[in-house]
């Protein structure tokens, strides 16, 4: 069972680590009226997690979404920690400690076990407010969190989270599952299990249009020749693609600034929005079901809806191409036109 089929309003989401306070803290008024402004503009996947605030960002959402009715909209959450009652002063998340230092002051545990899973869940659909949950993704069990303990965590969610969430979807408690990661390493090794089949995974800022070239090396194209949809988080690669001055959720390189003139300046030429070629290029790849930028500001949501639907000239991606700003086995938007693969089937 994949993950598009299940999507209600199209492949625009909305991804929700902004409202555990990333980077800021923000009024529980405007996270409220940032979903509400999603809901109005017909978005209807959401994706969370209990790491995003440490339990803030669901309830934000669940809160905020509390007046709707549960089957009018897709939901998707993650496992691999648990939230204890106890505060915790000082914490270490890897490569992304203080990312939501703004956010509850809980005390995290990795746990990647089967009963951590089924807990997670069973706490997640509290803070919630909900009855179910529709895609569940093993949470950053990847080098950027564990460093070189991440071979170990992942056989620990191979023997464990991985085990309880098949069960889940053969008993129809959850529609599918995969993986929620910021490297492509972990989804590389899941795709070659043999006794795993997950639905999809959720990879951040790793097939995005300033930074895709490894992923398209083996992970695009095993995922599209099994059917495992991508769901691609952080499109606009932690907002450098957005006018900001973040890369991997810290200050860009001057290497990375550069690129992203570099693309910027073929971009003003063509009158091409940034939001609406990054949106674009990430979904032009068959193997994506679905994109979830985040966003704090109501205002952000219908820029990404305008993104969405921008008309981008033949010329922009062409040039794009020939100056070796993306990489040639990239799917474009004018390949489904023009029938190139380029390295992929097309959709």
């Amino acid at each position: 069972m994949n993950i598009r089929k299940h999507l209600l309003a199209g492949p625009l989401g909305f991804g929700t680590a902004p409202l555990g306070n990333m980077f800021r803290s923000i009024p529980d008024e405007e996270a409220a009226a940032t979903v509400e402004a999603a809901w109005q503009q017909g978005v209807r996947y959401f994706d969370t997690a209990p790491f995003y605030g440490a339990g803030l960002a669901e309830s934000r959402l669940g809160a905020a979404l509390s007046g709707r009715k549960r089957d009018e909209y897709v939901l998707s959450t993650k496992v691999g920690r648990i939230i204890l009652d106890e505060v915790e002063t000082k914490r270490d998340f890897g490569e992304k400690t203080g990312l939501f230092e703004h956010g509850r002051p809980n005390r995290m545990i990795y746990d990647y076990s089967a009963d951590g899973a089924r807990r997670s869940i069973d706490d997640s659909l509290k803070r919630l407010g909900v009855d179910r949950i529709d895609f569940v993704w093993v949470h950053d069990i990847a080098q950027d969190f564990h460093g070189d303990e991440w071979l170990a965590r992942f056989e620990a969610a191979r023997k464990g989270a991985f085990v309880a969430l098949t069960r889940l979807r053969e008993e129809g408690i959850i529609k599918g599952w995969g993986l929620g990661v910021n490297r492509i390493e972990p989804v590389e090794l899941m795709l070659g299990l043999s006794e795993t089949n997950a639905d999809g995974t959720l990879l951040a800022g790793r097939y995005t249009l300033l930074d895709h070239e490894r992923a398209l090396q083996r992970l695009m194209p095993a995922a599209a020749a099994k059917g495992v949809d991508i769901v691609v988080g952080g499109p606009y690669s932690s907002g450098v693609l957005a006018g900001g001055k973040n890369f991997e959720y810290a200050a860009a390189a001057p290497e990375v600034l550069a690129k992203v003139e570099r693309i910027k300046g073929v971009a003003e030429r063509y009158g091409v929005p940034m939001k609406a070629a990054a949106l674009q290029f990430s979904l032009a790849h068959p193997a994506v079901a679905a994109i979830i930028p985040g966003a704090s500001k109501p205002s952000r949501i219908q820029e990404d809806q305008d993104a969405l639907k921008a008309q981008i000239p033949d010329d922009f991606w062409t040039e794009l191409r020939k100056r070796g700003l993306v990489s040639p086995e990239a799917p474009l938007p004018i390949d489904r036109t023009e029938g190139v693969a380029h390295g992929a089937r097309l959709r």
